[in-house]
């Protein structure tokens, strides 16, 4: 296999996908999720089959029992999390966010409001307001050494009105995993108020030792049956740009719905992307572990190099850090900061909503020695800023 923990930089120079074909040179990029490491091989070896055998017009698209992921996708989930999800109630989309767009557009009205954690993924809160779903963003607030949910303030919003929750876990930007007794709060209160529930589990695979994801429809019948659970290999197997994602919708009336307006609102997903999906949730599991391995040291090699006074908490999954600069007086837009004057490219916190104000993102999937340039860069910079005062 492809040593992971040991890619050359000037390889990295040549790629023009958005992570590092959209900045200067000279900049290192940390900031979209997209992961530095070769392709699985698994992944590689099939998409080639695939295009030595046939791109024809694809065969068994018919999605009505799971189509050609359900089985798949059932499979891994009682392997990986001990969820007997039922395969008959798989649908293929594009990616998380067309899923959500048509789950939000089907199971819910214009004006009704959705309840979701913030700080919150940009394209999530754009979604809900571009659809008129009126965004009710709870905050998850870092007390007492721990990333906590405001139940009672969900509850609160659920009794004003929200008719949907839309779940991030792992959470991003946070890396907070949820535990069993707060989803089951969520599940009570989704059940006795007849939500509907989005539970994106995109980083479900990048869960950190000591930690466990619990999928939200596995609590029981009941919350599955409110439950529509998104995924995909975009962020464990990094597979963004092939635009494959699955719902596993419980919801016997939306998931009518969803086969009604196939064709309509949306299409089928190009055999390409299925394939390589397919491939890595069926034999990408060697090349996963080693992607775990390098980005355990890695989130312990950000947290202890990180500039002094940035305050950092370790993430209990995904491959993101969540940063909080406002201690170095950077003002609210600290990666503005970091790119001019570190040259190193971080996700704005504001874009999170204005719990971000003052915080960075920074994504550590790639080579220790790319990291270490990063962190080295972004001490410098702040111990000269400093120096000035």
């Amino acid at each position: 296999m492809t040593r992971l923990d040991s890619v050359d930089l000037a390889g990295f120079r040549v790629r023009d996908g958005e992570k590092w074909g959209s900045v200067a040179d000279g900049v290192l990029p940390a900031w979209i999720a997209d992961m530095d490491f070769p392709v699985a091989p698994a992944v590689r070896e099939a998409v080639l089959h695939r295009v030595d055998t046939d791109l024809g017009y694809p065969s068994g698209y018919d999605e009505s029992d799971g189509g050609p992921l359900g089985r798949t996708f059932g499979d891994r989930m009682r392997r990986r999390f001990g969820f007997a999800a039922d395969p008959t109630h798989v649908r293929t989309f594009t990616d998380i966010n067309q899923a959500m767009q048509v789950a939000l557009h089907l199971g819910t009205k214009t004006g009704d409001p959705v309840v979701l954690h913030s700080p919150a993924c940009p394209p999530f809160t754009d979604v809900l307001v571009k659809l008129g779903r009126p965004p009710r963003p709870v905050p998850v607030v870092h007390r007492d050494g721990d990333w906590q949910l405001d139940l009672d303030r969900v509850a609160d919003e659920v009794r004003a009105g929200a008719r949907a929750l839309f779940l991030v876990n792992p959470h991003n930007p946070t890396g907070r995993v949820f535990r069993r007794a707060e989803l089951e709060a969520l599940a009570e209160l989704a059940v006795a108020h007849d939500l509907l529930v989005i539970s994106d589990e995109v980083h479900a695979d990048l869960v950190f030792d000591g930690h466990r994801h619990i999928p939200f429809a596995s609590l029981s019948a009941d919350a599955a049956a409110h439950t529509v659970t998104l995924t995909s290999g975009s962020k464990a197997f990094n597979l963004g740009g092939a635009r494959c994602a699955v719902a596993h919708i419980g919801v016997p009336r939306l998931r009518e719905a969803v086969d009604a307006h196939r064709g309509i609102l949306f299409g089928q997903v190009g055999i390409l992307a299925m394939t390589a999906l397919k491939a890595a949730w069926t034999s990408g599991d060697g090349w996963l572990d080693g992607v775990r391995e390098v980005i355990a040291r890695n989130r312990l090699r950000v947290h202890q190099e990180l500039p002094e006074g940035v305050v950092r908490h370790l993430p209990e999954a995904t491959f993101l850090s969540w940063l909080d600069c406002r201690p170095l007086g950077l003002g609210h837009d600290p990666a503005s900061f970091f790119t001019e004057h570190a040259r190193v490219m971080l996700f704005r916190g504001g874009d999170f909503g204005p719990e971000g104000l003052g915080h960075v993102r920074l994504n550590f999937a790639t080579t220790p020695d790319i990291l270490d340039e990063v962190l080295r860069r972004m001490r410098e910079a702040v111990a000269r800023v400093l120096s000035q005062h």
